[in-house]
């Protein structure tokens, strides 16, 4: 197991960081996808550097479908949507979340840590944080010849700070600024290379419409929130210029809260994501007729590095929109579903359902989550569990999460 996270670290961080399908398929013209040898559309998922920014930390939205952009929740809203703290019904909280992974499989030692808070200033001004560690474990670095060359224990750091505001009397904005850093195998020498530690500054931007709305006898409140989050400079693992993208993010989201009296609450939830990355292309081009041609577009320098890895920050954030080989059908693949529904009893108790979808050829990610909360006096208690629908193992598969919250307000006397 141990070779096992050595090479797949090796190949998604160190490697050219391209999907199989893009390095050994070819695009059919005619079917619109890159395909294999027997004209089978191969998978064609968006990769690029720290890819645990976009774990979600959070057992309530981990209940939710993994949704959480419009929600109401502010302790883990530096992650999702920072502008929608001004319009928390909190004055501030403290959450500590902890997410094994790969339980599936036994591994004990590789996990998900986040602590993450808030504090309203006033009535329209609010501040949030977070601080996320991910730890893989202990490992073997071998040879080709599976020779002990080293011990190490690969980490993952973020730490973010945000502000947010009411810019009117129904609107927020904000802002989120972060540091990361990823020490993988930095020391270790793969093929010659030495391997360094990844790190990066980046920032997130985000809003949220909030309005009290009537829905049939009903008082009930809409949400509605998007954020790009983490714009931010490229990442390398080793000396080579080549860098790539981080997991720059475009979601919005949308959350409908109904009070059917005073003890019952219900709300709907829906998260739209989009990675804003672009997407890799085939090195060569298969006609109608079969025959295969280099493409000209995958590197037009000559530089035997594909030109998309080799985009800029901005060009590469803004070209992810119309940047799929296979067109607006490929774009329109490359969006995340998720959908949630969360009932309290007396605002104490919470039962939570969601489903999470993408598409088969970009990364094929599906399950249904559950989850539950309790709140009692200055605790509360959020657990989560994924049930994957789809054939690909992820590596939440039958696991649950934790979020341990603490509420401030008891001790300086304010509403709950």
């Amino acid at each position: 197991m141990n070779k096992f996270f050595c090479i797949l670290i090796c190949f998604l961080f160190l490697g050219v960081n391209n999907p199989l399908s893009a390095q050994f398929g070819a695009f059919s013209v005619e079917q619109g996808c890159i395909v294999d040898t027997n004209d089978e559309c191969l998978p064609n998922t968006i990769l690029g550097g720290l890819p645990f920014l976009r774990i979600v930390p959070d057992a309530a939205g981990g209940g939710m479908g993994d949704t959480g952009i419009a929600t109401d929740n502010g302790t883990n809203a530096i992650h999702f949507n920072g502008s929608k703290l001004p319009f928390v019904s909190k004055e501030r909280g403290l959450a500590f979340t902890y997410t094994p992974w790969l339980t599936n499989i036994g591994l004990t030692d590789v996990y998900l840590i986040y602590l993450s808070g808030y504090m309203k200033i006033d009535d329209r001004q609010s501040f949030g944080g977070g601080i996320r560690f991910f730890s893989l474990g202990d490992i073997n670095f071998t040879d080709l010849q599976g020779g002990v060359t080293g011990q190490g224990k690969p980490r993952e750091w973020e730490v973010a700070l945000g502000y947010s505001t009411k810019l009117a009397n129904n609107f927020s904005a904000g802002l989120s600024a972060k540091y990361m850093l990823s020490d993988l195998a930095t020391g270790q020498m793969v093929n010659g290379v030495e391997i360094t530690t990844a790190t990066s500054f980046a920032a997130d931007l985000s809003f949220t419409y909030n309005n009290e709305v009537q829905v049939g006898l009903y008082d009930s409140r809409l949400r509605i929130g998007g954020a790009i989050t983490n714009i931010g400079s490229k990442v390398t693992y080793t000396r080579n210029s080549v860098r790539d993208f981080i997991p720059t993010n475009l979601g919005i989201g949308a959350a409908l809260e109904m009070d059917f009296d005073e003890y019952n609450t219900i709300t709907f939830t829906l998260d739209l994501n989009k990675l804003m990355i672009p997407t890799p292309i085939a090195q060569t081009i298969k006609e109608s007729d079969g025959t295969v041609l280099q493409n000209p577009e995958w590197d037009t320098n000559d530089n035997q590095v594909a030109d998309y890895r080799e985009a800029g920050l901005f060009s590469g954030i803004l070209g992810s929109f119309t940047d799929a080989p296979g067109g607006f059908s490929e774009e329109m693949s490359e969006i995340t579903y998720s959908i949630g529904a969360e009932y309290w009893y007396d605002k104490q108790f919470a039962v939570r359902a969601g489903y999470f979808y993408e598409h088969r050829l970009k990364g094929n990610r599906q399950f249904l989550t559950v989850g539950a909360g309790l709140k009692y006096n200055v605790f509360g208690f959020d657990i989560s569990y994924l049930v994957p629908t789809s054939n690909t193992r992820n590596p939440l598969d039958n696991t649950l999460r934790f979020t341990l919250l603490f509420d401030f307000e008891v001790f300086s006397g304010s509403n709950i």
